[in-house]
């Protein structure tokens, strides 16, 4: 079947483009630009690749065209496939009528934590031999691909509330069918297709319906906008994890995350491993739960853990100048801002913390979060946030005066080279490329200490 993949270089619809050549489709991916790693990753696959959507009408007629959801009414693409008359279809269809319908599927949803906690899962499943198939929203360094297809019966899937399409406006996750349900968390995002968190509740109510009652949801205790939603209707035998009163339990043995036990009736399974912060414990926790209801031994889930690399992009380290450690982090709500700078504050209680902060997401550059945003950064000691004018109103809510506003990355990178000191921790957090700062910044600080040793 020859198949045409719009939108082709997002992690969810390369996933589905790497799915669909294992599969033994020909397929084609386009995309506006199409850039390395991505474009290495996809021509490694034999997938044909086309840069830029106005080219996209020279193409012969596909089997079926797989819209991604970044695409709207007014793309080229999108524009000849409906003059044509061409068959379309959304990715998370797409993926549930050709792949999950014929496997058990552990589905992993929540408003945060859903990449690391996907991986986490997908290891654990690997180290006890099961071999799962996979679609994560990022880079598992255990496997360093963001999608497989294996003969495992098991198909790990990240399960975001975002919409399908343009011309499908349902969530996700509803397609996924899942027979094994996380939830992580729930709260307001998405501002530009959701109206308010009861929106969002509503499709978290709809993904709740379709989970047999032969399954398991697994949910945070104390958690209130989960309990509401959960009850609003339940079919299914649900497990708790929280620190108290729960099914599984956590015991923080480091404050930084990186010894904690999880006691399950009666037993201690107890794990040191690489990942930090109270929220990734969770995460973990959730991931044994799910593990455990299909047969896994604990201390067997355990063990993986310690061998768990961290994901690509969550609080990953890029770069140390002298004794300067550089993080790059996708945080881009304040609930993820404040619980990323926790788990560092913890584990670095010496030297500052410096934060870099791209609010590119839409909910945040429409200042929904405006009143919990300059909070959420109580233990950076210096942030620079990325100025905008559609951000103007959002972020000088606050005469903070460790909080410096930058027009452009380039004068964020001199300010930050010019007070810059031993031991400083520089973590850089966005959900989009920063402008490249990534790789700036480390080159710009390098430089710094050539030209001035006196600034170490």
């Amino acid at each position: 079947m020859n198949i045409h993949i719009l939108g082709a270089a997002g992690t969810f619809m390369a996933g589905i483009a790497y799915i669909a050549r294992q599969l033994g489709h020909h397929v084609v991916g386009v995309d506006q630009h199409i850039y390395p790693p991505m474009s290495d990753f996809l021509a490694s696959q034999n997938i044909h690749l086309v840069s830029g959507y106005e080219q996209y009408a020279e193409l012969p007629m596909p089997d079926v065209v797989i819209i991604g959801n970044a695409l709207s009414r007014g793309n080229p693409a999108v524009e000849h496939v409906l003059t044509q008359g061409w068959y379309y279809i959304s990715g998370p269809q797409w993926l549930y009528e050709n792949v999950l319908r014929y496997k058990k599927v552990l589905a992993v949803s929540g408003t945060h934590g859903k990449t690391t906690t996907s991986s986490i899962l997908a290891w654990i499943l690997e180290y006890a031999g099961l071999s799962p198939s996979f679609l994560i929203g990022g880079i598992p360094k255990n496997f360093e691909t963001s999608a497989r297809m294996t003969e495992s019966p098991f198909f790990v899937i990240e399960a975001d509330e975002y919409d399908s399409a343009f011309f499908d406006k349902r969530s996700k996750f509803l397609y996924y069918r899942p027979h094994y349900l996380i939830i992580n968390n729930i709260e307001f995002d998405h501002a530009d297709i959701f109206a308010g968190i009861d929106d969002i509740k509503k499709q978290f109510h709809y993904l709740l319906r379709t989970v047999a009652k032969t399954g398991r949801v697994f949910f945070p205790r104390h958690d209130q906008i989960v309990d509401a939603t959960l009850s609003m209707g339940l079919w299914t035998p649900t497990e708790s994890f929280g620190e108290n009163d729960c099914t599984w339990r956590i015991e923080m043995k480091k404050n930084d995350g990186q010894h904690f036990a999880i006691h399950y009736q009666g037993n201690s399974y107890s794990v040191i491993w690489l990942l930090l912060g109270k929220h990734n414990v969770f995460n973990a926790c959730a991931a044994i739960a799910a593990a455990h209801a299909i047969g896994v031994d604990i201390s067997i889930a355990a063990e993986a853990l310690m061998h768990f690399k961290p994901v690509k992009r969550r609080l990953e380290k890029i770069a140390t100048v002298n004794t300067i450690e550089i993080y790059e982090d996708f945080a881009h709500h304040p609930t993820a801002i404040r619980t990323t700078l926790e788990g560092l504050r913890y584990h670095k209680p010496q030297g500052r913390i410096i934060t870099l902060l791209e609010l590119a997401s839409n909910t945040m550059r429409a200042g929904i979060h405006k009143d919990t945003l300059i909070p959420s950064l109580a233990l950076s000691d210096e942030t620079y946030i990325l100025q905008t004018n559609i951000l103007h109103n959002v972020t000088h809510s606050s005469d903070k005066p460790h909080i410096f506003y930058h027009d452009t990355v380039d004068n964020i990178i001199t300010e930050v080279c010019k007070k810059a000191q031993l031991n400083d921790t520089i973590v850089i957090m966005s959900n989009r490329d920063f402008g490249g700062i990534y790789k700036k910044l480390p080159e710009a600080l390098r430089q710094s200490l050539i030209n001035s040793l006196s600034l170490f």
